[in-house]
This record gives C-alpha cells, structure tokens and sequence, in this order.
C-alpha cells in the first residue's frame, strides 16, 4: 500500500499531497467549465467553477488516491437538459476530466524531461518526486475515470452512443448496479490481490517514463 511509503519516508507525503489537490481540482474544475461552455450554469451556481481545491476534494476519494493510488473528487453537478448538444453534450462534459488529465500529464512530462535534462535535480529531490508523482496521478485519473462503470466518466461516454430504444434495459443495468459492480471489481482487484487496475496502470505509467528518464 501506498501509504507504507509515506512511513519509511515522511517526506514524500509533501510531493504526493500537492498533486493529489492539483490534480482532482483540475479535473473536477473541467467538468464544471465544459458544462458552463455547453450552456448549462448548475456547477457554476453551485461554486463549482473554481481552482479552490476545497470545493471539489471529496476526502473518501482523497484518502483512497494516498491509500491505493486511486481515488475521485466531488461529482460536479450538470443539467443535461440545459446543454447546447442534448446527446453528446453529457459525454463532452465527461470527457473534459479526463482530457484535462492528460494535459496535466503532458506538462508534468515535458517539465520532468527538462529537469533530468538540466541534471540540477536528483531523483531524491522534492521537485522531482512533485512531477512524477503528478504524472503517474493524472495518468491513473485518465484510465480510471474511463471505465464504463457509473458513477465513473466513461459510462457517460458510452451512454452517449448507446442512447436508442433497443439500448434501454442495458442503460438501466448499468445506471443501477455499475457503481456495485465497479466496487465489486475494486474489492476484488485490491483485497484478493489480483491487482488487474494496478498492472494496466503501471504498463502506461511505465511507458510514459521509459520515454521522459
């Protein structure tokens, strides 16, 4: 666990803090922004059209990030009804979290390259562990909130090409038992040990430094 870490070396809780709220808070601030540009002032009303962290950390979601590396922040509130496209506006509003991720992701990037680059910092330093911790955060919220489970991103995405008739009684299914399901195979994937999100995590997060180290 995560958290282990935080023991055998107090520090890091520094590095690993900063980008838990940066990168929660710019997720969930895209949500909000993305719904307020489609016509729709709810989250905006509501004070979700912020960088205030302490308007979208959810601290279950928090303490899970530090806990097993992956977590969530406050769902930020939309009127479908109100939006400018009716069908894919909710996916847009979904996909502007975890695009944001990815933004996150490519900045950190390009500034940890030019920080091994510059050969001033080592691994060790606390600038260093910010970024990658950043990095390896924003790739994890990306994936994660791609799953086509509810309350998650992606199913808002699905649902938007799943959105006739004959899809009706498959939506229902997963609107009702896609957040059991998803807790089930979270259950499943950290208390058992399979460790199913954690490899496919680590692959991409892998990856990605394989190429900036």
């Amino acid at each position: 666990m995560i958290l282990m870490n935080f023991f055998d070396n107090p520090i890091i809780i520094i590095p690993w803090l900063a980008a838990i709220i940066i990168a929660l808070t710019v997720h969930e601030f895209s949500h909000a922004l993305a719904a307020t540009l489609l016509g729709d002032s709810t989250a905006k009303d509501e004070g979700r059209l912020t960088l205030n962290p302490l308007a979208h950390v959810s601290w279950i979601g928090f303490f899970m990030l530090l806990l097993v590396g992956f977590g969530w922040g406050k769902p930020v509130p939309f009127n479908p009804y109100n939006l400018k496209y009716q069908r894919f506006g909710p996916a847009l509003v979904a996909v502007a979290g975890p695009f944001s991720n990815l933004i996150l992701a490519i900045i950190s990037g390009v500034a940890l390259k030019l920080v091994v680059i510059s050969g001033f910092v080592s691994v060790n330093n606390l600038l260093f562990q910010f970024l990658f911790t950043l990095i390896s955060l924003n790739i994890v919220l990306l994936l994660f909130n791609l799953l086509p489970f509810p309350p998650l991103d992606g199913s808002k995405i699905l649902f938007a090409f799943l959105s006739g008739p004959k899809y009706y009684a498959f939506r229902q299914l997963l609107e009702t038992q896609g957040p059991f399901f998803l807790m089930l195979l979270l259950i499943f994937d950290n208390f058992l040990n399979i460790n199913i999100f954690g490899s496919i995590f680590s692959v991409v997060i892998n990856f990605v430094y394989s190429i900036l180290l």
